[in-house]
């Protein structure tokens, strides 16, 4: 594998050709000591906003690293509109949804606290870190934002009126999301509101219902864990979305 291949890195600053781009602390050990890259070695850079640049490190030393930027790659271009609200559950499965939701172009992940919650803090800066090796892995050109965890009821009262809302139900009378998604314009913003295991209490599930951009829709016929079913619902989703 080419070294150029090896090192896609996020990076704050702004992107143009001929910028110099001081990388950080963490970035720095991964080019020296686990790529083991040199001066001259290409990368490849993004920031979310200018697109992606092919640079070159021009500084590698022991405390400090500096890449070149080149030549844009590819344009900017936005991941879809599309927000997930899930309920916190514990480390390392909370990782897992939102490595997979970035791999599968959430615009924007918001924790959700309900009644049958798990986990009471959600460390959204450790949550902002795994979207960002995923972006840098997956290849867009931007990292979906981490929202500060909030509860059902302020989610609800703060929902934007033009954003459906597909409320993934466990139980009880829904419609599949797949004709619920196709109904709705490709091009439309909407959100996903998964439960934690347990579900939603039933007042919460009216609550939801009796908010006017919730629709329900189902996942199947089974009982599917929190983050199963965060990660089936957006890949049902951007199937639609896509074609």
């Amino acid at each position: 594998m080419k070294a150029a291949e090896k090192a896609r890195l996020y990076v704050p600053d702004a992107l143009a050709p001929g910028a110099a781009v001081t990388l950080g602390a963490e970035q720095h050990h991964y080019l020296r000591n686990v790529l083991r890259l040199a001066e001259g070695d290409a990368v490849t850079l993004f920031n979310g906003r200018d697109g992606e640049y092919s640079a070159r490190i021009e500084k590698l030393g022991k405390k400090e690293a500096i890449a070149a930027v080149a030549t844009q790659l590819r344009p900017f271009a936005p991941a879809a509109d599309i927000w997930l609200c899930f309920a916190p559950i514990r480390q390392g499965r909370i990782e897992f949804i939102v490595e997979k939701a970035t791999e599968l172009g959430v615009g924007r992940l918001l924790p959700v606290q309900t009644q049958r919650s798990q986990i009471g803090r959600v460390n959204t800066d450790r949550l902002s870190a795994h979207a960002r090796e995923a972006a840098e892995q997956c290849e867009r050109l931007d990292v979906p934002q981490i929202a500060a965890a909030t509860s059902l009821d302020d989610l609800l009262a703060t929902w934007p009126a033009e954003r459906r809302l597909f409320f993934c139900v466990e139980r009880g009378a829904a419609d599949a999301l797949l004709g619920a998604a196709q109904a709705w314009p490709k091009a439309a913003p909407c959100g996903l509101l998964v439960g934690p295991e347990g579900g939603f209490a039933p007042a919460e599930q009216d609550r939801v219902r009796a908010l006017p951009q919730a629709v329900p829709v189902s996942l199947g016929g089974t009982i599917l864990r929190a983050e199963t079913a965060a990660i089936a619902a957006l890949a049902i989703l951007q199937s639609v979305r896509q074609n």
